[in-house]
Formats: structure tokens, sequence, C-alpha cells
């Protein structure tokens, strides 16, 4: 196979449009900027994207955290402003056409922008797949209406939309390029200032207010459960920022019976990597705790609506992305009425004391590290570039 970077550098003066609407977005845009502007020197990128972009070079109309929105309320609160800020970078667009758009991620927001731009004859690219493959599928044919190719991190998106006529590239998922194949367990350790001779368990309830909500005391149970029966083992929970940590300590202040819990701000991937074992809410952290290598107990709930409505329509045996990349269960998950303190505890006790079981989840995870370790911002610029080329032609 060809290696991206023995692509000759063109002098042609291409114009990017990309729109990026939240830090990790800005992440992968800034990434994939450095690798477009190795192809294409005189190159301008303009769009909407936040401080890692505009580092690269990247002229952005509007600030990014104007489109950095979670939650249904918040979003209603703001529709005008959004609405103004689509309207306003379309007709940018419209005047003066880039020779591509890339939407990256924030699909409520950048897919409408692609397909406009696509009817307009502008070429559209979206960067991260939605979760289209796991619920709400007939998505896919607003989708094919939107792009004329999209970008999957993960191999099991990518046949999907080849399976619905899509074009589509499988560029590896950039976290598998950043996280070293082997995990430095020690000098995490070393630089939070923990204890090296004794376990460790990471808990993660989740970085917004309702998963924490949610998940928090469930954890925080779980974790006095297995405290009584390892008292040796060292508790550390990372909060993503301030509010997190006054929210988790709250909980904490709340149980009946005290915890001695090590707080970190921040830094969910270092004490990931400093941890024995994982107990955290599903999602992305999934993802790192695989890369890291580490054995992990995922649990979940939703409220009971919420669930019996979200279960009919999954569409996916699994929930993680370390069994969905698997295809079996390497890790276990315990949701809704099945996630208890006891059921946790008892997980996670398992996953610590079952050596064997270790080293059979660490050649599995590795396996599949370097499955997604493709050389994601190289392989992304390569797929654009050959759909800018193939449209010279």
């Amino acid at each position: 196979m060809d290696h991206p970077r023995a692509t000759i550098a063109s002098d042609r003066k291409i114009t990017f449009g990309i729109i990026a609407g939240e830090a990790s977005g800005d992440i992968l845009g800034a990434g994939l900027i450095r690798s477009l502007r190795a192809r294409y020197p005189n190159a301008r990128f303009v769009g909407i994207g936040g401080d890692e972009m505009i580092t690269e070079g990247f002229h952005s109309l509007v600030p990014m955290e104007r489109l950095s929105i979670m939650g249904l309320v918040e979003v209603l609160g703001r529709i005008r402003e959004l609405f103004s800020i689509r309207s306003r970078l379309l007709s940018y667009f419209f005047a003066t056409p880039p020779d591509v758009v890339i939407g990256i991620d924030s699909p409520d927001f950048t897919l409408a922008i692609e397909r406009r731009c696509r009817e307009a004859g502008i070429p559209s690219v979206h960067y991260v797949s939605p979760s289209v493959w796991a619920w709400r599928q007939k998505r896919i044919f607003k989708i094919a209406k939107s792009v004329d190719l999209m970008l999957t991190l993960l191999p099991f998106e990518a046949r999907f939309y080849e399976e619905h006529q899509v074009p589509v590239a499988f560029v590896g998922h950039p976290l598998a390029d950043r996280i070293p194949l082997v995990p430095e367990t020690g000098k995490a350790r070393q630089e939070l200032g923990l204890d090296d001779n004794v376990p460790l368990l990471a808990i993660l309830p989740g970085s917004r207010t309702g998963e924490v909500e949610r998940l928090g005391t469930l954890f925080l149970k779980a974790a006095r459960w297995i405290q009584a029966k390892r008292p040796d083992m060292q508790l550390v929970i990372p909060c993503v920022n301030r509010e997190r940590e006054k929210q988790v300590r709250d909980l904490i202040e709340a149980l009946e019976v005290k915890l001695q819990v090590t707080i970190v701000r921040g830094r969910s991937r270092e004490v990931m990597a400093a941890s024995d074992v994982v107990l955290l809410a599903s999602g992305t952290a999934t993802l790192e705790a695989m890369l890291l290598k580490k054995p992990m107990v995922v649990g979940y709930r939703l409220s009971n609506l919420s669930y019996a409505l979200i279960s009919r329509l999954v569409k996916v045996p699994h929930v993680s992305l370390p069994n969905l990349l698997a295809k079996q269960p390497l890790v276990p998950e315990l949701l809704q009425n099945d996630a208890t303190p006891e059921s946790l505890g008892s997980a996670v006790l398992e996953r610590l004391e079952n050596q064997q079981e270790r080293d059979r989840l660490v050649e599995a995870f590795t396996e599949l590290h370097l499955t997604l370790r493709q050389d994601a911002d190289e392989k992304a610029a390569q797929a654009i570039s050959r759909l800018i080329e193939a449209r010279v032609r």
C-alpha cells in the first residue's frame, strides 16, 4: 500500500472549508490541516474552528464556542443564533466557494451545511460518523444526500456505509496514534503522586452533570463495596472541571459511610493509565481504557422511560466500543437493573484478581489498537486529496 506521506506537494491554491463545533473536532481539524498543508502548501483554510486549528493558520469566521452547546434545552435557547451562524457560513461559502467543505463531527449542525453545499456543486466530506449504525439507521439516507465522502474512525462504521453504497474511507482513530502500545503505568502513578505498591481503581462516572447524577452514587457505592473486600484498594476519580469536582465531592459527602477517594482535576487518561482496573460509563472513555490495555467494567443507567425507548431503537448487541470492535464481549456491560453496587464491585474484583484474564485482555486490546492505528491525519488527508484531484481531472 502506498504511504500517504509519499504524495508530492501541489502548488495549487486549494481552499478548504472546515467546520468543527467542539474541542475534540478542533483537535482532529488541527491534525488534518497539518497533513493537508503538506500536500497543498498554498492552501487556505476557513470556516469555524477553535484554538488548535487557528494555531495551524485556520481562519475562523465565528468563535467555535458559539457552537459548543450541550443539551436540548440549551440548544433551544440558542436556536436563533445557530440558524444565523449557519446562514452566514453558507452565504460565505456560496459567495467564495471552497474546493471542498469538511464537517467534523457535530452532525446536527454540520450535515445540513454539507448538504446545501453539495447541492450547490461544492464537494462535501463528513469526518467522524454519527452512530447511525447503532440506532436511527434511516438517517443513512439523509447522510447519503449530504456527503461525497464519509471518513470513519472505526472499521465497522465503514462497512455499514459500504453496505449502503455511501463513499467511505476508514482512516483509523487519532487516539490510537497518540497512545503508546505499551502503557506506562508506573510513570503515570509517579506523575499523579499515587502509591505504586497497591492496587488502583479508576472511577469515571461520566463528564456531564446528568451522567454523574445518575451514575456517581452507584459507582461510589460499588467502590465502597470493593473497599470493604479489599481495604488496600486506592480509589481515584478524575473530574473534567471544577463543577464536576464539586458535584462528586457532594455525592461522597452524602454517603452514609465515608470513602477514602483521591479526586484529580482533569487528566482522566493519566488516571486510567495509572490504574489496575477501570469502572466507567459507556462512551469514548471505554476506547481510551482499551488503548491503555486496562481491564474495565462498564456500568450505565438511564431513566426507565429513556431505557425502554432506546433499547427498542438500538440495533447493536453491545454498547461499549471494545466489544463492538471485537464483535464479542471482552468487557462486562452491566446496564440498567443489572448495574448494582454488588454486581459492579464483583466484576471489578474479578478483573483485578484474574491474571490469566488480564493477560488475555492485553493481547486482544493490543490487536484492536493496531487495527485502529492507521495514522488518521494522513489517511484522512489522503482521502480528501483523492476526492479533490478526481474533480480536477
